[in-house]
């Protein structure tokens, strides 16, 4: 069994608590896009970590933990990570990494960090992770992928010379920056092959087997389906397909084998970095939600950045779940919620004094405003509570609502930040 663990919205849904506890039931977890500008808080009995590109199923000893090569590997970070979580007791987790993962090199950090100063005022919001700059040279062929690592010196040479010739224009005329040396960047490449030589196989081939084998595989996503570079806020958006479909791209698993998809659904709304948020809120109102949300407050769990929250926004849900093709619905952060007499929440859009309940474009969402229902609150501290049935008549009111708005059965409904704070329906 296939399993995908996708966010619906901005992302910041809590897809790493959600993965950290499906994954007990997996052999293999994959993460399948994104890179380092991650962050998956996942809180157990080693302490509270935020992951931004180890796979959440690190900390179970009997999982399989695999990098995609949809993923933007930067090996000084990986091994730090890792570093960081063994030094914590944790036993050292299984990992492999794709022959056919790229690698992130620092003049992307750079060149991202460069273009965010370029633009001022009008840049994209972005965590200067050499994300966008990443896919930008893999899909113009001149990314290193790890197999090229182990291709012999001459192949290698050969090829940064017309990368940095390339890279070296933008920096010097661009954004008045030093030159790269050719063999500065062979010796950088050199130091990531031998960090991540242990770790690197076929994980096409595993992938493979494991498959046919019967083996229960999780795919982990980052972001949300409203930060596709595709179906999202463009171009407010990340630069790696969100989507779960992409699982099977980054694994080479067929797309029909990927049977569940579980979107993950905060119940209210938080983003990090520029974009449409309809349903965002500010002043005291945020500052409160803010101050009470997610397991520490409504910070960037890479970035430290404030996130931006708004109420929960069924229109942008219900469309998140569509473009992922969830089977089902993880509502996260619902016991946040306990301190409101009343909870707003979206339920359509008013575009051109129209009132719509489609996801328009980034054009039009531009012009639309927030059409509110109040659903009453609950009054109370919901964590602890295991069962649906004991949760208050108010909260199960809220959980169904969403539900029935957003069109897709809520099974799984998170009311605190450590594993055992979880409700099955």
């Amino acid at each position: 069994m296939v399993t995908a663990i996708v966010g619906a919205d901005w992302g910041d849904e809590g897809k790493g608590k959600i993965t950290d506890v499906e994954a007990e039931k997996s052999d293999i977890v994959v993460r399948f896009q994104g890179g380092y500008n991650a962050g998956h808080t996942i809180v157990n009995e080693y302490g509270k970590f935020a992951l931004h590109q180890l796979p959440s199923g690190v900390f179970h000893s009997n999982i399989t933990n695999i990098i995609g090569n949809g993923v933007a590997l930067n090996p000084e970070k990986f091994v730090s990570e890792l570093d960081s979580i063994t030094s914590r007791g944790v036993p050292k987790p299984k990992i492999l990494i794709s022959n056919r993962t790229q690698i992130l090199m620092p003049y992307h950090v750079l060149l991202d960090t460069c273009e965010e100063a370029r633009l001022a005022s009008h840049s994209y919001g972005s965590t200067k992770s050499g994300i966008a700059p990443f896919y930008s040279d893999k899909f113009a062929k001149i990314g290193f992928q790890v197999s090229e690592l182990f291709g012999g010196e001459s192949y290698l040479r050969e090829k940064i010379d017309h990368v940095i010739a390339i890279k070296n224009v933008l920096l010097e005329h661009l954004y008045h920056q030093p030159k790269l040396n050719a063999d500065d960047v062979y010796h950088k490449l050199m130091e990531y092959k031998k960090i991540i030589e242990p770790y690197v196989t076929d994980t096409f081939k595993f992938l493979s087997k494991a498959v046919k084998d019967g083996k229960n595989i999780l795919l982990e996503g980052q972001l949300g389906a409203l930060k596709d570079p595709d179906f999202g806020i463009y171009p407010m958006v990340t630069s790696s397909n969100t989507l779960a479909a992409y699982g099977a791209v980054s694994t080479g698993i067929p797309p029909y084998e990927i049977k569940n998809i579980i979107a993950v659904v905060k119940a209210y709304s938080s983003a990090v970095g520029a974009g449409e948020f309809v349903s965002e809120i500010s002043g005291k109102e945020a500052d409160e939600l803010r101050r009470r949300g997610g397991d520490n407050g409504e910070f960037g769990a890479t970035t430290g950045r404030p996130r931006r929250v708004g109420w929960l926004d069924l229109v942008a849900s219900r469309y998140g779940c569509h473009v992922q093709g969830a089977t089902c619905v993880a509502l996260t952060v619902l016991d946040a919620l306990g301190y409101l007499d009343e909870i707003p929440v979206c339920v359509a859009y008013e575009l051109d004094g129209k009132q719509i309940d489609y996801f328009p474009t980034t054009v039009e969402l531009q012009r639309c405003k927030p059409v509110w229902k109040v659903m009453p609150g609950w009054k109370c501290n919901i964590r602890g509570i295991k069962k649906y049935k004991d949760l208050p008549d108010n909260a199960k009111r809220y959980v169904e609502f969403a539900e029935e708005k957003i069109g897709v059965p809520i099974k799984i409904i998170s009311n605190g930040p450590a594993r055992s704070n979880i409700i099955y329906r």
